[in-house]
């Protein structure tokens, strides 16, 4: 079965407020989005406001939902992670430090592309210029290598 989870990216003045996660966490060492497991019985949009408020002490107001993505580790068969990703440009209070990683604005131009997980490369640009979008990412067993993916526009 696979694990339901959750990605809130989060613009402001043209910045994206990404997360280095801390190591033994997940993704350890990669900058991403703010995100997680979904809870049982809880939806995408309420998961991404929590998740977003445990990890950045932040409320967003109004997420939208932008895309889904389907990882696949090791296998074609089996998807390992759904993947629902948000928008937020609204929100009330201050970043607070958490142990889930550094928080750091980033200009959409210097977005660190190499240091972030492989499919945000394909996925992130098409949300920075608005658009919705479904991909399926079929990895290595070790999570490291991209072999295959699909990625498309949704309107």
């Amino acid at each position: 079965m696979a694990v339901e989870s959750v990605l809130c990216e989060i613009i402001k003045g043209g910045k994206l407020l990404l997360q280095k996660k801390s190591e033994g966490l997940f993704g350890e060492g990669r900058w991403n989005g703010v995100g997680g497991k979904l809870q049982p019985n809880e939806t995408p949009e309420d998961g991404a406001a929590r998740e977003v408020f445990e990890e950045t002490g932040l409320k967003i107001l109004n997420p939208i939902k932008k895309g889904v993505l389907h990882f696949y580790y090791g296998t074609r068969y089996q998807v390992s992670w759904v993947v629902h990703v948000f928008s937020a440009d609204s929100f009330s209070g201050l970043i607070t430090p958490t142990r889930e990683g550094e928080l750091h604005w980033f200009k959409t131009d210097e977005i660190p592309y190499d240091d972030m997980w492989p499919d945000d490369k394909h996925w992130l640009p098409m949300f920075l210029d608005g658009k919705k979008f479904e991909g399926r990412f079929y990895f290595d067993a070790e999570k490291k290598k991209i072999l295959e993916f699909n990625l498309r526009e949704k309107l």
